[in-house]
């Protein structure tokens, strides 16, 4: 029995569905299905059943759950006592993160780690939702997270990370805005953004929330890295983190702050107990990073 069998089977049990695992673990489905063949082969009994496109568990899945959890945390400890010894000389780390958090400050975290440890290796996954990205280091399969605040965190260590000013990105041939443009503005914009349960969508929601309104959807699009091409293609205006909006910026989109000004923050999540030594490392760089707010006290939450 294989560790990689144990964590296919933990990632099909996750998501309810080969095709989603085996996206998630970006290998070809047929591979996954194979592994989990071998392992119900050497279990002796099927772990799943199929229910439409998912599958869920038989009985003697569930029961292998909790010693399957066991294994990879006992193989997480051999690892870190390895590491020790090797003083981050190699190792991995795996890393959750929302998308906006993933491009800042993520980004800067691990280029930085990156320059002292040169030999760990970072693996960054995206959830499919700030909530997902808790789900994904609670249960294992990732040891930090960086996720939205206010997501629940019940049982999980977590870090406040330093807030983010967010601005209205217009597309270039808008007219020249109002600078700070009022949300209610905003509000009569046609919108580019992703789908309701998305952190970005949530922002805007909450952001016109302020004013009675809900947001004008232009175009709506699972494919986050679409939106900043769809607004400098003139398909309707969207909200973003200042980094992102500056990126913006400089490929031709008007960029404003917003009145009152909005800002978001995200928060890194680890489980209790004592981490392996290159999270434990990424950590206490996190922890040690200057202050770097790009927003006034007055900036409503988003």
């Amino acid at each position: 029995m294989e560790r990689k069998h144990l964590e296919y089977f933990l990632a099909v049990a996750s998501h309810g569905s080969i095709t989603s695992a085996a996206n998630s673990l970006h290998v070809a489905q047929p591979s996954l299905s194979y592994a989990i063949g071998v392992l119900e082969r050497e279990v002796g009994s099927p772990l799943f059943r199929r229910i439409g496109r998912g599958v869920v568990l038989t009985p003697v899945g569930e029961a292998l759950l909790g010693p399957a959890r066991q294994v990879l945390h006992d193989f997480m400890r051999v690892q870190t006592a390895a590491q020790r010894v090797a003083g981050l000389v190699s190792g991995r780390l795996d890393i959750s993160a929302v998308t906006t958090l993933a491009v800042d400050p993520l980004a800067s975290y691990v280029g930085a780690f990156r320059n002292q440890h040169p030999g760990v290796e970072f693996r960054i996954l995206d959830a499919e939702s700030a909530a997902a990205t808790v789900d994904l280091v609670r249960r294992g399969q990732c040891e930090v997270g960086f996720t939205e605040h206010g997501i629940p965190t019940a049982g999980m260590r977590v870090l406040d990370l330093p807030r983010q000013e967010v601005l209205a990105v217009l597309p270039p041939s808008a007219a020249p805005p109002e600078d700070p443009l009022p949300l209610s503005t905003l509000a009569e914009l046609d919108l580019v953004t992703t789908p309701h349960g998305t952190t970005t969508r949530s922002a805007l929601d909450r952001a016109l929330a302020l004013t009675g309104t809900s947001p004008r959807i232009a175009v709506e699009t699972t494919h986050r890295a679409a939106i900043i091409p769809l607004v400098i293609a003139g398909a309707g205006a969207t909200l973003l983190p200042r980094r992102l909006a500056m990126e913006a910026a400089e490929l031709g989109a008007v960029v404003v702050r917003l009145d009152p000004p909005l800002a978001r923050r995200g928060v890194l999540v680890w489980p209790p107990g004592p981490l392996s030594p290159a999270a434990q490392a990424f950590v206490d760089l996190v922890s040690a990073w200057p202050p770097a707010d790009d927003t006034d006290d007055s900036a409503h939450p988003a």
